[in-house]
């Protein structure tokens, strides 16, 4: 079987050391196609070396730019791409622009399309991701779903029989990477001599808390009101949105840094006191090291995280103060996301299917 993987940021690049893995183990013709959405190299290429990732075979380099601008620039080249290696199946990841392109451009040559994370949904169609996972998931001819919650999305939507529950490919990567930094420590801690447990961590990168002045603002007044050190991992979307419009970042308890690699933000996560994002990744990823987590978004596809307690959204970031200083969560065993062995379920239905 020969499959190919279109990626092209960071939350794909994480469950695409899943899939390669999991391929090369059974032993899977596997092209990788890394768009170039995300080209920052602390937001590319140190995932492929710290997660063990092969080079990508293709790099189209296609950058920033606006959603209509960015998405014809891949559907453009990856259609002579697809064309050219005709794989059994086209495997996309997530909800970004790369994955409706290679989606769309899959669909037009007849290929088969397989959705990794297919089912999530927000219910809010203002956002881009969630119009880039639906129309993704009624083209796509395999639908790999992580969670319970995301195939009862899918049947309501008339797609049961395309359907698979795989789990999360993203728990298979952070149980590994977790066992094999255990003990190290964080380096950030000692970068910045933060003491564990009194510090926050914290990303925001989405349009709607980046894009109106207004909005940054509140999100950064907020998060440097918390009454203890933010680190603030700055997303190149953040820092260029606060030039932008002469929005300071590092005041009051705020301090920005650059992103981290992958182990490094882990090993951050489990040493701070909490975690404040607007990323789904990152919200998962802090439940699954049972870290508390605040998320500033009116809603999230990660619903469990709310139903068991590790997660709170706070839509007004005049809020995050009060919010950032609750209770610790009460305790879980529960594991909505897996059992650490998505990738494997993923690869032997494609197998089986091709």
């Amino acid at each position: 079987m020969k499959l190919l993987s279109v990626v092209g940021a960071r939350p794909q690049f994480v469950k695409l050391a899943a899939v390669a893995h999991a391929a090369a183990q059974a032993r899977v013709e596997h092209v990788i196609v890394h768009t170039g959405q995300h080209y920052d190299p602390m937001l590319s290429d140190v995932f492929f070396t710290e997660l063990g990732i092969p080079a990508p075979d293709v790099h189209l380099g296609v950058g920033s730019g606006t959603h209509g601008v960015q998405t014809g620039a891949m559907l453009g080249a990856l259609d002579a791409v697809l064309d050219e290696h005709r794989p059994d199946w086209v495997l996309v990841y997530g909800d970004t622009n790369s994955t409706l392109a290679a989606a769309l451009s899959a669909v037009k040559l007849h290929l088969p399309i397989a959705h990794l994370e297919a089912g999530l949904r927000s219910f809010n169609r203002r956002m881009p991701e969630e119009h880039n996972r639906v129309l993704t998931d009624h083209a796509a001819d395999l639908l790999l779903a992580p969670t319970r919650v995301a195939v009862d999305h899918l049947a309501g939507e008339g797609l049961a029989s395309r359907t698979v529950l795989v789990g999360d490919v993203m728990t298979d990567v952070l149980r590994v990477v977790r066992e094999s930094t255990s003990g190290r420590g964080s380096s950030l801690v000692d970068e910045l001599g933060l003491e564990p447990g009194e510090f926050l961590v914290a990303t925001i990168h989405r349009a709607e808390n980046t894009d109106d002045p207004v909005r940054l603002q509140a999100v950064v007044d907020g998060l440097a009101a918390c009454g203890r050190p933010v680190v603030l991992l700055a997303h190149p979307r953040v820092v260029a949105k606060a030039a932008e419009h002469s929005i300071r970042l590092d005041r009051g308890g705020l301090v920005v840094h650059p992103p981290l690699a992958y182990g490094d933000l882990l090993a951050a996560a489990l040493a701070s006191g909490g975690v404040v994002t607007d990323s789904g990744g990152l919200q998962k990823e802090a439940f699954l090291l049972r870290v508390p987590c605040t998320t500033v978004r009116t809603e999230t596809e990660w619903v469990e995280t709310i139903e068991l307690g590790w997660n709170v959204l706070v839509p007004d970031p005049a809020d995050l103060p009060a919010v950032v200083s609750r209770p610790a969560p009460q305790p879980t065993d529960a594991t909505p996301y897996g059992d650490g062995h998505a990738a494997e379920r993923v690869i032997a239905e494609l197998v089986a299917r091709s």
